[in-house]
């Protein structure tokens, strides 16, 4: 256990002031000036979607489940 406590798994950085005022994403313009970005929040909108639908399905299932129950 004292000889794992001593691996690191990286060695520290120092942080300077750029490091702060650097707000360029490289991926994100790259996808955003290709056009992709719209498939991107399109695909997380489905699925957001379907995790919504799920869920409202869900819910009526178990209100119907619990009224059948209390009759």
């Amino acid at each position: 256990m004292f000889i794992s406590l001593q691996v690191m798994a990286q060695e520290k950085k120092e942080i300077n002031t750029e490091d702060y005022e650097n707000y360029s994403v490289d991926m994100a313009d790259e996808m955003r000036s290709n056009g992709k970005i719209y498939v991107l929040v399109g695909v997380i909108g489905i699925v957001m979607g379907g995790i919504l639908v799920y869920l409202v399905g869900t819910d009526k299932k178990l209100s119907r489940l619990e009224k059948e129950f209390r009759n």
